[in-house]
């Protein structure tokens, strides 16, 4: 492995005798059997990251032929590598690449809220039951080994305010899982396949505790991490639109990258943080909420300093407040949702389409939660279901970033968004 070099300042608080004794001796794990001290810091960061990432094993770099078991629900790997016969000059905006909404709440039961409650009701912060806030049932790895890359990412500060972790509004995710935890998943990940890129949606979570807010010392954290040597090795550095980078971007290891879907800002440190940060810079000042569908222009020079604007066209109808049935929300989604991607395949391809299914309305009796405005409920379809209708009728268009939830309920969906 090759994560003994380049590594962040955080990590080498964290690791430093193991992580220094790896850096002195160039030794990245990769021939000393699995045994060396750079391969024992990784798989300590990995154990760190299993709550929000997931476990992956050795197997997840066999061929795609390969039927995969133990306990991961993993199944017939086929779109673990679907982007290897993709030539490189493709654009990213040309591409359907399947998403998650909310990606680190798939393990967020009502036993592990119960089990985090000091941590997240200390301040007198009470989140509502665990089913709310759980948006998937799959891992992040498990996502990856499915075909999803683009990943939905809440952070903001932990309880005691010493790192970054992942929450879903009040609701505390893992306590030992933190942001470059899980980034280094995806690093490794991204060692054993090569040939896939993964777009990563950093949004700061509003509402974790009281009074907390994106202030100097989150954007600081966030951007040591985000710009660290490791990220440098694996994150697209460009800030261009997304028609170039192509499906191509290289790093220095020979890997294609990370992109940074960046709905954040470093509006409260200077100007030059500001200029180093890569990614497509989606302002949350410009980011409508609880739209049917809105018009973004992203990396614009007023907002992030130069690097090529794009437009970014987005349907994120996440709560249809109008609405007091089950039927009547799913309906109202489900209609922002069938315009958009129709919108999608007509547009101009330059442009980035993000389209999100996901959507709760939990304050009506019968609450919508997301998994009942995803799968359904009794006799009612839920989206899931009705997206695979719709997109029966839509193979091989462009439809660009399609965000779920629950994603493997109905099969199928990734089957069809993918064009296989």
């Amino acid at each position: 492995m090759r994560f003994s070099i380049g590594i962040s300042t955080q990590f080498l608080a964290r690791f430093a005798l193991v992580t220094v004794v790896a850096v002195a001796t160039g030794d990245g794990g990769g021939g000393g059997g699995g045994n060396s001290l750079g391969r024992f810091a990784l798989d300590k960061i990995l154990r760190d990251a299993r709550d929000v990432f997931g476990e992956l094993d050795d197997e997840s770099s066999a061929p795609a032929s390969t039927f995969y078991g133990h306990g991961h629900g993993y199944g017939y790997n086929k779109y673990a590598r679907w982007m290897a016969g993709l030539p490189d000059e493709v654009p990213l905006t040309h591409l359907n690449i399947p998403g998650t909404h909310d990606a680190a709440t798939w393990n967020y039961t009502q036993t592990a809220q119960d089990g985090l409650a000091n941590a997240t009701r200390c301040d007198g912060t009470t989140p509502r039951p665990a089913r709310v806030y759980r948006c998937q049932q799959r891992s992040i790895v498990g996502a990856l080994e499915a075909g999803i890359r683009f990943f939905d990412l809440r952070f903001a500060l932990d309880p005691l305010s010493g790192r970054l972790v992942f929450w879903h509004g009040p609701a505390l995710l893992s306590v030992t899982a933190g942001v470059e935890d899980v980034l280094f998943g995806f690093y490794d990940w991204l060692d054993r396949h090569p040939e896939e890129m993964v777009l990563l949606s950093f949004q700061y979570e509003k509402g974790t505790r009281v009074n907390a807010t994106s202030d100097a010392t989150v954007q600081r954290k966030l951007f040591d991490t985000l710009t660290s040597g490791a990220a440098a090795r694996y994150v697209d550095q460009g800030r261009g639109q997304l028609d170039h980078p192509t499906l191509g971007i290289a790093m220095t290891n020979g890997v294609r990258a990370v992109v940074l879907f960046r709905r954040f800002d470093l509006d409260m440190l200077p100007p030059e943080f500001e200029r180093a940060m890569p990614g497509l810079h989606m302002a949350p000042g410009k980011w409508i909420d609880n739209s049917r569908a809105f018009e973004l222009v992203y990396n614009d020079t007023a907002a992030s300093g130069g690097g090529g604007a794009g437009t970014a066209f987005i349907e994120d109808f996440y709560h249809p407040d109008d609405y007091t049935t089950v039927k009547e929300n799913i309906d109202a989604k489900f209609e922002a949702v069938a315009s958009h991607l129709q919108q999608a395949a007509t547009e101009n391809f330059d442009n980035l389409f993000v389209t999100f299914t996901s959507g709760t309305h939990v304050e009506v009796d019968p609450p919508v939660y997301p998994d009942v405005m995803a799968l359904g409920s009794g006799e009612e379809l839920g989206i899931n279901h009705r997206v695979l209708d719709l997109l029966g009728g839509m193979k091989g268009k462009r439809l660009g970033v399609v965000v779920m939830d629950f994603f493997e309920e109905p099969s199928g969906l990734i089957d069809l968004l993918l064009d296989f």
